[in-house]
């Protein structure tokens, strides 16, 4: 049977990713086995990409260029994501009838649950199960709601390198994608993907969505507070925060870096915190089972012992890679040992197809 392949392109603040799985059947699954036959990343300009929007076209289609150019990429058909404070979700039921229809009618259904014009957004439905209602079937799921303007900026970047977005993806649902299968696929998690600028809350009941909450906070605003607080540079930041984590013992001289990487961890503990706590809240006997963290501004040294202890819930680095067949092509599975965490965006989209 004809073999099926999908690149899956994650534009971050720091670096574009990219996963190219292969799919056996014939056709892709978010459950169905696959084979990460190619990866690859390409570091971005400080600015190229702001909050989670391209600002730099030209810088960013240079990056992916240069990563199609190294990695060889089979295709130049993607999935990107989009995922910032411009991207809304929210819980939506409508009643049950085609998808077709239901997107065509959501313009006239969401109004009043959206910050912005729907003639300014793209509006999309995610549905979750369909129940009986007091007026016939109905479908529940979630309104997402992108600023145009948005999309359209990681649309250009990507065109302008050369490829063509086959599709358009919630990053926070890639997450989804790229993490409940297998043993998580069965329970309730909570997956926390912390980037550079921006953090996606997603929670997962049993592989279906059930609260999505993005977080405009993430690691390169550590790296931000300590380079304030000492008067060094950025990448002098950088590392310094690496060494230092958080809730560790440290030197004086270091105390006011410390200091500030604790404030601004202890704020993104505290907001994903609140995001639990009110998902427990409006779903009573639900509760979550695990906490599992991807993305580089997990890899804080400490930060998951943080959250741990904040929350009373076991925290776990995700691999997503657990469930899946990494090919020779790609570099082979020990090449990826420590950076697991860091590609499920790119896997998720990849996954995307599927949805």
């Amino acid at each position: 049977m004809a073999k099926t392949r999908v690149i899956g392109l994650d534009i971050g603040t720091t670096m574009v990713r990219a996963a190219e799985l292969e799919f056996g059947s014939g056709a892709p699954t978010r459950r169905g086995p696959a084979t990460l036959v190619r990866y690859g990343e390409a570091p971005l300009p400080i600015g190229a990409v702001r909050d989670g929007e391209v600002v730099e076209q030209p810088l960013v289609a240079l990056a992916i260029r240069g990563l199609w150019a190294s990695q060889k990429f089979a295709s130049k058909n993607v999935v990107i994501g989009v995922g910032n404070q411009r991207v809304v979700v929210r819980e939506l039921a409508v009643p049950a009838m085609p998808m077709a229809q239901v997107r065509a009618t959501l313009p006239f259904q969401v109004q009043e649950l959206l910050p912005m014009s729907t003639d300014e957004a793209l509006l999309d439905f995610y549905p979750v199960e369909q129940v009986d209602g007091e007026n016939g079937s109905v479908l529940q799921g979630l309104l997402v709601a992108a600023v145009r303007d948005t999309v359209s900026a990681n649309v250009l970047a990507v065109e302008s390198a050369g490829l063509l977005p086959t599709m358009v993806d919630l990053n926070a649902l890639a997450l989804l994608r790229a993490m409940v299968r297998g043993t998580l696929g069965r329970q309730t998690v909570a997956l926390v993907d912390v980037g550079a600028r921006v953090t996606d809350v997603v929670i997962a009941s049993h592989g279906v969505p059930r609260f999505i909450r993005t977080v405009p906070m993430g690691g390169q605003d550590v790296t931000d507070a300590i380079a304030r607080a000492m008067g060094i540079s950025l990448p002098e930041a950088d590392a310094l925060k690496r060494h230092l984590g958080v809730g560790f013992g440290v030197p004086d001289d270091h105390a006011d870096a410390a200091a500030a990487v604790e404030a601004v961890a202890r704020s993104l503990v505290e907001a994903i915190r609140n995001t639990f706590v009110y998902y427990s809240g409006n779903n009573p006997g639900q509760h979550i089972e695990a906490a599992v963290l991807t993305g580089g501004g997990a890899h804080l040294p400490g930060f998951g012992q943080y959250l741990a202890t904040a929350t009373r819930l076991e925290v776990k680095l995700g691999d997503p890679l657990e469930t899946v067949t990494v090919a020779r092509s790609a570099g082979g599975r020990e090449s990826f040992v420590g950076h697991e965490s860091l590609m499920a965006l790119p896997l998720g989209l990849a996954y995307g197809v599927a949805a």
